[in-house]
């Protein structure tokens, strides 16, 4: 299980059997549930952003209520990904809505996993852990291992507005200012307690791409071995860029392409691009 902020597709979901809980979101003020990634007309969605009133909100424990107990009820046992803590609350509510179940249901088992990232920096996360599965690992095994990869989970980014990520609270507004002011664009990452911050910057998108991949040349480890994702708000072209250079020099198994979904999409803005990959052991805190 997971939250639809892993930004994967119903094609991931349906083949996988993944369960992804709603997440919300309000534009000037009227709320949107995020159903389905696949809903989301990209282009028109970020191009529409600029002059609303943007905000989001944690989610409500009782959705994942009311996603868990049905599998709870077949006699299954859970293994949850969210959203990271250092950007939302929707571990938290997970976390509430397993402790509540457990009373329920005592020989059932529920884990809730911090991702510590967003969009595909939670969504590998989530597919690794099916792999785990579909290899015969217990629960305790798979747990294991994902808390060992998000450790290693690179999350690289750049945005063309930052008052996106500033109105969200994102970072801080001076920040902001400054790089508004200087007309640069940022490079940032997820931290190693899963919040933003500012690793680099550039002048102009050709060069935050390319700044991108050479973030990704000097720190992935086992290129060819890789699953990586990329994630875009609404200029598909930036990421058919991105991907040519990361497949020049070392190029990965394979490239999971997606438009954000709204819920991150929203403070990142038009134009965010994201790369996600792993490196060594502590490269987040780097």
């Amino acid at each position: 299980m997971t939250d639809t902020a892993a930004n994967l597709l119903d094609s991931h979901l349906t083949r996988r059997v993944i369960t992804a809980v709603p997440l919300e979101y309000f534009l000037d003020g009227v709320a949107h549930i995020c159903n389905s990634v696949d809903e989301l007309d990209g282009e028109a969605f970020y191009a529409s952003l600029n002059d609303k009133e943007i905000k989001t909100a944690q989610s409500n424990p009782q959705r994942f209520l009311d996603a868990m107990e049905p599998l709870l009820k077949e006699g299954r046992d859970i293994l949850c990904v969210t959203l990271s803590s250092g950007v939302s609350g929707t571990y938290t509510s997970a976390c509430i809505a397993a402790e509540q179940l457990c009373e329920s249901y005592p020989n059932r088992t529920i884990r809730v996993i911090d991702s510590l990232g967003a969009s595909l920096g939670e969504g590998l996360l989530v597919l690794h852990a099916c792999d785990c599965r579909d290899a015969g690992k217990s629960l305790e095994e798979t747990a294991a291992e994902l808390a060992y990869m998000r450790e290693r989970m690179c999350q690289v980014f750049t945005v063309d507005d930052l008052r996106f990520l500033r109105k969200g609270g994102r970072i801080s507004g001076a920040v902001a200012f400054v790089g508004t002011l200087l007309d640069f664009k940022p490079l940032l990452k997820g931290n190693e307690d899963g919040k933003i911050v500012m690793c680099g910057k550039t002048r102009g998108k050709k060069r935050a791409i390319a700044a991108m991949a050479e973030k990704y040349e000097s720190l992935v480890a086992d290129a060819k071995e890789q699953r990586i994702g990329i994630a875009y708000a609404g200029h598909y072209e930036d990421a058919k860029k991105l991907e040519e250079l990361l497949k020049k020099n070392k190029p990965p198994r394979e490239i999971l392409t997606v438009c954000y979904e709204p819920v991150t999409g929203v403070h990142v803005g038009p134009g965010a691009l994201a790369l996600f990959f792993l490196g060594d052991a502590g490269v987040r805190k780097k």
